[in-house]
């Protein structure tokens, strides 16, 4: 700048407040930062590459369905159900310590211990025998899923406060409208 101010007082006390309003809203928003390119794949490809997951997974998924026998008897079922549930307690004491130091992190572990419960949730029930059938499904239904409920919702509060404090989403919109700026 050649040391003249962009705009003078005289021609803010002449703005209305909607003007001024949005002049504040553009002058607060953070300049936008791109994330920093790097890794093996650049965010187009790796979007690809998901898609084509997807497309793979799908006759993938059909094959399963028809070969996989209906009973199978597992080895290391005691530690899987265990490993199993030690990565489920350690993403919810992530989620403890992440929000009680209110920290971002906890938006992805929050995120991920309710993915996890939906996990525990449908194995339980799919794999109890039939007297367990009672207990899984109350379990499921009474806590599994109520908690994901809860966790997976408050990170989506979480990513609309964020957005709103950046001035990345306007109050009452959508938080499907968020858009992320990839490279």
């Amino acid at each position: 700048m050649n040391g003249e101010p962009g705009l003078t007082d005289e021609q803010i006390r002449t703005m209305t407040p909607a003007e001024r309003r949005d002049l504040i809203r553009r002058l607060s928003r953070p300049a936008p930062e791109r994330p920093q390119r790097g890794g093996l794949l650049r965010g187009r490809s790796r979007v690809v590459l998901l898609a084509a997951a997807v497309i793979v997974m799908l006759p993938w998924i059909g094959y399963l369905a028809v070969v996989l026998p209906n009973r199978y008897d597992a080895r290391h079922w005691d530690l899987t159900w265990a490993g199993f549930d030690l990565l489920l307690a350690a993403m919810l004491a992530a989620t403890v310590v992440f929000a009680l130091l209110r920290r971002q992190l906890l938006i992805l572990t929050s995120f991920a211990s309710g993915v996890l419960l939906v996990c525990d949730a449908w194995f339980d029930v799919l794999t109890a025998r039939r007297a367990d059938l009672p207990e899984s499904i109350a379990t499921a239904l009474l806590l599994e899923l109520p908690l994901t409920i809860l966790l997976v919702l408050g990170t989506l509060r979480l990513v609309r406060a964020n957005a709103q404090r950046l001035w990345l989403l306007e109050p009452g919109t959508p938080i499907w409208r968020l858009e992320l700026d990839l490279p």
